[in-house]
C-alpha cells in the first residue's frame, strides 16, 4: 500500500512539463466548485436541522465552529486520499511491476526524452544498435537510417528467395529500440537450429518478412512493427532499391580483384582499395532525406566502415543531403580494427577511406575513443584504434573515453551517447 501510495507523492509529479499540474489545478477548481455547491445547499438544511435534539448532535453545535471546521477538513482530507489511493491502485497496478521503479519518476524521464533533439543516426550492423541503446535514454526523437546492403546469413537467404530487403539490420533496430529492449532483443537474435526451412533464420527477420507479407511492403512492415513494439524512435531503410555491394581488393600480386555481396568482402581478407554499390546511381528513401534535414544531430557510425557506414553514404541523395544539412554532423569511429576491412588502420586511415569515398563535407566533427590503457589478450586478432591523425584533416576531432570495458571491441552505448549530447550541447550554445 504504502509503496503504490508513494507514487502519488513523488515530486517528479510536480516537474515542469510533465502535463500533470495542469489537470490536478483543474481537480481542484472542480472539488471547490462542487463544495460551494454543497455548501450552499447544507446551509438551508443545516438551519432546520440545528432546532432539533438529533441535528443539533449531528451538526456538531455543542463545538466551536474552529473546532469542528478543523474536524470536518480534517475527515475531507481523509476521504480525498483515500479515493485517490482506491483509484490509482486500480489504474497503476497494471503498469507497476514489483521492484521497478517509481511510475512518476518513468512518466518524468518519457516527457524529458519526448523534448529531446532531433537525431539521425546512419549505420548499420551492432555498431548502429549499440549507438541507438543509449541514445534513447537522452530522446525519443530518433531515426535511424539503416543499410540495406546485407547479403549474407538469414537476411541474405530471405533477400535471394523472397525478394526482400535485407532485415537482419533492421531487426537489431527494433530490438536496441523496443520499450522492453532485453526480452526483444533476445527474442529476436533467436535463431532455429532445426527445421525445414527454419534452421539458421533469426526469428525477427520472419517476423519482419511476415510482417512485409502483412501489410503489403516492406516499408510498411517496419512501421507497423515499430508501433507493435513501441519502439522509440523510426528506423528507415537508406533506399528501397535491391543494391549490391562490391568492392575491389588489392590481391597478392598487386592486382585488383573484384568481389560482390556484403559478406564477401571481408571474407576475402585482403586489402580493400574501394568499395561501390550497383547500382550506382539508387535512389535514397525520401524519409530518409526529410530526416537529415531536419535533424538537431546526424551521426554516422560505428560499424564496419566499408560494409555498414559507407553502404549508406555511397547513396548520392545522402551525401548531398548531409552537405546541406545544418546539424552538428559526426563521424564515430570505431574503438577496434575489423578483420578484412580495416586490419592496421588508425583514425587518419579511417577519414581517409571516407575522403576517397566522396565524402568530403558530410561531416562537421569526428568522435574517437582515447582509452587505449585496457588490457587485451595477447593472441587477439584486431587492436584499439589509435586517435592519430593528420593535423589537416579539416574536422573538428574529439576524443574520449567511450569503450566498452568488458568488450574492448566494442563501444559502451551510455559513454558513447554521453560523448554525443556533450558535442550537440556546445555546439548548441
Amino acid at each position: 500500500m504504502l509503496p503504490l501510495f508513494g507514487q502519488l507523492l513523488h515530486h517528479r509529479w510536480l516537474h515542469i512539463g510533465m502535463g500533470v499540474k495542469r489537470w490536478l489545478l483543474l481537480l481542484m477548481v472542480g472539488i471547490t466548485a462542487i463544495s460551494i455547491g454543497a455548501v450552499y445547499f447544507l446551509h438551508d438544511l443545516y438551519r432546520i436541522w440545528a432546532s432539533s435534539p438529533t441535528g443539533y448532535y449531528l451538526t456538531l453545535q455543542f463545538l466551536p465552529r474552529s473546532v469542528r471546521g478543523v474536524l470536518l477538513g480534517i475527515l475531507g482530507l481523509a476521504l480525498v486520499f483515500l479515493a485517490i489511493y482506491k483509484l490509482s491502485r486500480s489504474l497503476l497496478a497494471a503498469f507497476i511491476r514489483p521492484g521497478q521503479e517509481d511510475i512518476a519518476e518513468v512518466v518524468y524521464r518519457y516527457r524529458r526524452r519526448e523534448h529531446g533533439p532531433k537525431v539521425v543516426a546512419i549505420g548499420g550492423g551492432t555498431g548502429l544498435s549499440i549507438l541507438l541503446r543509449g541514445l534513447k535514454a537522452h530522446t525519443s526523437n530518433l531515426t535511424a537510417v539503416v543499410t540495406v546492403a546485407d547479403d549474407g546469413g538469414s537476411s541474405g537467404d530471405l533477400r535471394r528467395e523472397l525478394g526482400v530487403l535485407p532485415p537482419g539490420d533492421i531487426r537489431n533496430c527494433l530490438g536496441a529500440l523496443a520499450d522492453d529492449e532485453a526480452l526483444i532483443t533476445k527474442l529476436f537474435q533467436y535463431r532455429f537450429n532445426q527445421g525445414a526451412g527454419l534452421d539458421g533464420h533469426a526469428f525477427g527477420n520472419l517476423f519482419i518478412v511476415a510482417m512485409a507479407g502483412v501489410t503489403g511492403d516492406f516499408e510498411r512492415a517496419v512501421l507497423e512493427s515499430s508501433r507493435v513494439l513501441a519502439v522509440q524512435g523510426r528506423i528507415l531503410p537508406s533506399t528501397l532499391e535491391q543494391v549490391v555491394l562490391s568492392a575491389d581488393l588489392r590481391e597478392d600480386t598487386g592486382q585488383l580483384g573484384r568481389v560482390e555481396g556484403e559478406s564477401q568482402i571481408p571474407a576475402a581478407r585482403l586489402p580493400i582499395e574501394r568499395v561501390f554499390l550497383e547500382p550506382y546511381n539508387a535512389r535514397a528513401y525520401p524519409g530518409a532525406i526529410q530526416a537529415i534535414l531536419e535533424a538537431d544531430l546526424i551521426c554516422i557510425g560505428p560499424g564496419s566502415l566499408y560494409t555498414s557506414v559507407l553502404p549508406n553514404l555511397l547513396v548520392e541523395d545522402i551525401t548531398n543531403a548531409l552537405r546541406a544539412a545544418r546539424a552538428p554532423r559526426i563521424y564515430i569511429c570505431n574503438v577496434a580494427t575489423q578483420l578484412g576491412e580495416t586490419e592496421g588502420y588508425d583514425l587518419g586511415d579511417h577519414l581517409a577511406a571516407l575522403r576517397f569515398h566522396g565524402t568530403a563535407g558530410c561531416f562537421t566533427h569526428v568522435l574517437a575513443n582515447d582509452n587505449l590503457t585496457i588490457p587485451t589478450p595477447p593472441d587477439w586478432p584486431i587492436s584499439l584504434v589509435p586517435p592519430v591523425y593528420s593535423s589537416e584533416t579539416g574536422y573538428n576531432i574529439v576524443t574520449a573515453d567511450v569503450i566498452d570495458l568488458v568488450n574492448p571491441w566494442r563501444h559502451d552505448p551510455h559513454k558513447l551517447a554521453q560523448a554525443l549530447m556533450t558535442i550537440y550541447e556546445e555546439t548548441s550554445c
